[in-house]
């Protein structure tokens, strides 16, 4: 994974992503005590960051590779981001999904024309469930995170940050990511490693799932105990992935853990404030903006909103905090 990965994503996926703008609103300034810029990849294709990962994979595979069709695993946002990118390449798409994944979520993968097979994340590995139907069928495993192609597309997110904060004036800033497996952290560390070596990459988590802070503090990799029980769905994994970790541990500051309140208290401001709608996960970087002011250092912040795919239930708990 390299910057020259990242650029030549760009390139496939020019006219295919929605260039996402930097957005900020007073009302967040004021909460957070500094300007706080949102990075609203709940706008992009299918409602998350993922479709980047999702299309730099696809459109990189060998036509005659890419025909016989491609395997992924995901909550949600990746089975997404996968599924539509298959379809526009006129390919199949196989989408192994736990099955406590958001109802829209699912219904949103099948909706893009892919074949969904739901497992039980707590019994069952989506790992073994995948290698079995990948064989038997001869499709490409597309990884949710700990794929160079992949990161390479997450990374171009960064590409924006940068031109965007060049733009802007912003010199020196913190840019916090939600973070799960670290493909979308360490993609746009190394972005800004290249174009705004000023900006510094934070991972942003839900508490007592906070691995890739954990490890960061440890220095070496490290799991977390469960693997479901929080609502923040789309940002929980096991660990941080064997190819993410070592850029995150090389580029990235501290990480930032934020609780199911103050998740749900910023997917109510992103909306109040910015009319934006943001699921659990992808709230989690503005939550910790708003909530972890004393953690962060500057006078302004960069944010990433990743996903916007929330059941209404949940984005009316949310909205019931206000």
């Amino acid at each position: 994974m390299n910057i020259d990965m990242i650029r030549a994503a760009a390139t496939r996926l020019q006219g295919h992503a929605v260039r996402t703008q930097l957005v900020r609103s007073p009302f967040l300034d004021e909460i957070a005590g500094r300007r706080v810029w949102v990075k609203p990849e709940c706008l992009q294709h299918t409602g998350s960051f993922k479709f980047r990962g999702g299309y730099s994979a696809v459109s990189a595979l060998p036509p005659e590779v890419r025909a016989k069709g491609v395997i992924a695993f995901s909550s949600g946002n990746h089975a997404q981001g996968v599924a539509l990118a298959a379809k526009m390449h006129n390919t199949s798409a196989v989408i192994i999904m736990p099955s406590d994944a958001p109802q829209l979520k699912i219904d949103n993968t099948k909706a893009y024309g892919a074949e969904v097979v739901l497992y039980n994340r707590d019994t069952e590995s989506r790992d073994d469930i995948g290698a079995k139907i990948s064989s038997e069928r001869g499709l490409t495993l597309i990884k949710p995170f700990d794929d160079p192609l992949v990161v390479a597309g997450q990374g171009t997110c960064g590409l924006e940050i940068a031109e965007d904060a060049n733009a802007l004036g912003i010199k020196d800033a913190e840019v916090i990511v939600c973070c799960g497996g670290g493909g979308l952290t360490s993609g746009i560390a190394l972005a800004l490693e290249a174009d705004a070596p000023s900006l510094r990459v934070r991972p942003a988590e839900p508490e007592g799932f906070d691995d890739v802070a954990r490890s960061l503090r440890s220095g070496t990799l490290e799991s977390n105990t469960a693997t479901s029980g929080n609502i923040c769905d789309a940002i929980i994994t096991p660990r941080a992935g064997e190819l993410t970790f070592p850029v995150m541990k090389r580029l990235c500051g501290a990480g930032l853990a934020v609780s199911e309140d103050e998740v749900l208290g910023a997917m109510a401001q992103a909306f109040a404030r910015l009319k934006l709608v943001a699921e659990p996960g992808g709230a989690a970087a503005l939550a910790a903006a708003l909530y972890r002011r004393d953690q962060i250092t500057g006078d302004d912040v960069i944010v990433t909103i990743s996903g916007g795919n929330v059941d209404p239930a949940m984005f009316t708990r949310a909205l019931e905090t206000l």
